[in-house]
Order: C-alpha cells, then structure tokens, then sequence
C-alpha cells in the first residue's frame, strides 16, 4: 500500500511535524485550507476511526485536545473534521483529524453549507433512528 500519511509517520516524506507521540503525529497541511491548517494522524494505517484500538484512539484524541489551543490562538475558533470513510468525503484513506483555524472572513460556512439542502424527516422515522443509536 502507498498511502502517503503512513509515509509520512515513517519519515519518509518530509512536512512540518508539530508534535508526536508513540501512536499519532501532527502537522501541517501540506494543502491548507487556511494558515495553520494542521492534520492529527494516528500512526498506524486504519481508515476509520472505530478501526482504532482503544490506545490509539485515546492517543489521538489526546494529541488534537492538547493542539486545539495552539490552533485556536491563530484566529480564535478552530474547526475540528474527520471524514470517516469515502462516503464522508474522506479522500485519503487514513484517519486524520483537520483542525482548521477558523475566522469570519476565510469563506467557510457553518456543517450545514456541505449540503445543498436540510432533510425532512417524519417523526416516525427519527424514532427508528433513535431507536438504533440509543444505548
């Protein structure tokens, strides 16, 4: 497989590491959608995040709460995305977790610009839904 994020945690390809730790790696976007648009990847190739062990889950999550100040500091808010599986609009197939600094004037939108209109769901329906999500 030649998946560029697994290359890139080998140290294979060069880019901007901020931090690591024994399971995931953060750095900067080679492809920013804004300035200091930054990646947390977990080492390891898994594309979805419920293919994660529990160790590795936890490395990551802990590794994007202790970036999140540092990103918030560039503009004040920062957006946090996973695509989790090509379906979601992931296109490399490797977790990462985008922390995007987020401003009033960067062209971004709020979720709801990713689709083009809101659902209409019956309420019968959303109690199927809930039903099957509910622990």
């Amino acid at each position: 497989m030649d998946c560029i994020f697994c290359r890139i945690s080998k140290g294979e390809i060069p880019t901007k590491i901020i931090t690591q730790t024994k399971n995931s790696i953060a750095f900067l976007d080679a492809f920013p959608l804004t300035k200091g648009h930054t990646l947390v990847i977990p080492k390891n190739h898994h594309e979805k995040i419920q293919q994660l062990s529990p160790e590795e889950n936890s490395d990551l999550f802990s590794t994007v709460y202790r970036l999140i100040s540092k990103v918030d500091k560039l503009t004040g808010a920062t957006l946090v995305a996973i695509h989790n599986g090509a379906e979601a609009g992931q296109e490399i197939p490797h977790v990462h977790v985008h922390l995007v600094p987020r401003s009033n004037d960067d062209s971004g939108g709020p979720i709801h610009c990713l689709f083009n209109s809101t659902l209409n769901i019956s309420d019968s329906e959303l109690n199927k839904i809930y039903e099957k999500l509910k622990d």
